[in-house]
């Protein structure tokens, strides 16, 4: 089991480490602040798992790792995207390094194993889990989301393919885990709602090695196809659509993290003109935002997605609560700050948070443009102060099951 450890103190107990930076002498016996983090290297995710331990330390290394005046001490380790190893690590963090809040799981499976013992530990959690429930019916006292819920986008793209893209029939197709059935549903609701029909779904496992047998069953008759991938897995779905000659045949409109800018130079030009909706966008156009893609192509020669929108803004919520604490070791004080805190100058745009611990904020409509030759997620509408709970009721919303593979019930489905 490897534990990377990073730290700006270096013999602290010999009163050295902050003093040595030019700090003020007062802040060399600051308690440093333990933060752990957990991501994923290896697998059909390493490629967001990757991209969140660029941003994070990106955003640590602009700040000499100090957050509100007070050192940080970062552990990172990788759970594969396995829920029994992220269990395994997380107590590790806990019970070996002492840690005050983590940042992560990446996965909606991870972060439901880990939801007992995030309760039982009363461990302050930054997710960029998209579990549903983990703010909804199991709401986690000691969680909060800073990206969506895996409903929440697909909501509103569910929204826009009825009401701007004027679509009346459409098939979907997801990755066949939590993550996916949640970003199906969302989707079909709202789209269904408005009066459109899902007239197929289609489940490829996570770590299918080719597409080809589902690739074969699509329907040709609608007017657009909503695609749910995780990962590396919307690049590899999307190159066989296009070698089983589908491209300009039927609209594929992705989910958030199908057409990541993480995979982007990979898909090359026959992306162009593809729709997908995401809290985020690398061409959002703030002094933050610019300053962020600026560091991560400079260190990285990567534009950050989902994934690196996703720690660097967790690590500026962090940041926030730490500010309001005065940076104590009090984790009730931390978690109150990061639950009611509003943080207005992230790289998503201003970020709240509902009672339920889930980030309420912009979601953007983007679309696949070559700018300055190279590809970009290009904002073309913005919808602001989106709740997960789209614009229902939250109390009705929560009478009815969690989003899944079979609820709401697809009334439209054909042979």
């Amino acid at each position: 089991m490897r534990i990377d450890r990073r730290s700006v103190l270096k013999g602290i107990g010999a009163g050295v480490g902050v003093a040595a930076l030019g700090a003020p002498a007062v802040r060399a016996q600051a308690k440093p602040v333990r933060i752990g983090f957990m991501t994923v290297k290896t697998g059909p995710l390493a490629s967001g798992g990757i991209q969140m331990e660029q941003a994070l330390n990106l955003y640590l290394k602009e700040r000499n790792n100090m957050m509100a005046g007070v050192p940080v001490e970062l552990y990172t380790v990788d759970t594969g995207g396995a829920p029994a190893v992220a269990r395994t690590k997380m107590q590790e963090l806990v019970e070996r390094n002492g840690i005050a809040a983590m940042i992560g799981p990446l996965s909606t499976q991870e972060a439901l194993a880990l939801d007992d013992y995030i309760r039982e530990t009363k461990t302050p959690t930054i997710s960029v889990a998209a579990a549903d429930d983990m703010t909804q019916r199991r709401a986690n006292p000691w969680f909060v989301r800073v990206t969506s819920t895996s409903s929440q986008c697909a909501q509103v793209m569910g929204d826009y393919a009825a009401k701007d893209l004027k679509y009346k029939r459409c098939s979907t197709i997801a990755d066949d885990i939590a993550y996916g059935h949640e970003q199906n549903s969302g989707f079909q609701r709202v789209f269904e709602e408005e009066g459109g029909k899902i007239v197929q779904k289609l489940w490829p496992p996570l770590a299918v090695p080719d597409y080809g047998t589902y690739i074969a069953q699509i329907n040709t008759k609608v007017d657009g196809m909503f695609a749910a991938f995780a990962g590396s897995n919307g690049f590899r779905f999307f190159r066989q659509f296009n070698e089983y000659g589908l491209k300009g045949k039927i609209p594929l409109l992705g989910g958030m993290t199908a057409f990541d800018e993480s995979l982007l130079q990979q898909m090359g030009d026959d992306a162009i003109g593809l729709l997908s909706v995401n809290y985020y966008s690398a061409t959002i156009d703030t002094a933050t935002n610019k300053k962020f893609v600026a560091g991560m192509v400079r260190d990285y020669k990567v534009e950050p997605g989902y994934y690196g929108a996703a720690t660097y803004t967790a690590g500026a919520v962090l940041e926030a609560a730490l500010k309001t604490t005065g940076g104590k070791d009090d984790k009730q004080a931390l978690m109150n700050a990061l639950r009611t805190n509003k943080v207005e100058d992230t790289v998503r745009g201003p970020v709240a948070f509902d009672k339920y611990g889930n980030a309420v904020g912009n979601i953007y409509i983007r679309r696949v443009e070559k700018q300055n030759g190279r590809l970009v997620n290009a904002v073309i509408k913005t919808y602001e102060n989106v709740s997960q709970f789209w614009k229902y009721n939250p109390e009705e919303f929560l009478k009815n099951p969690v989003y899944s593979r079979d609820y709401p019930p697809a009334k439209f489905l054909e042979n």
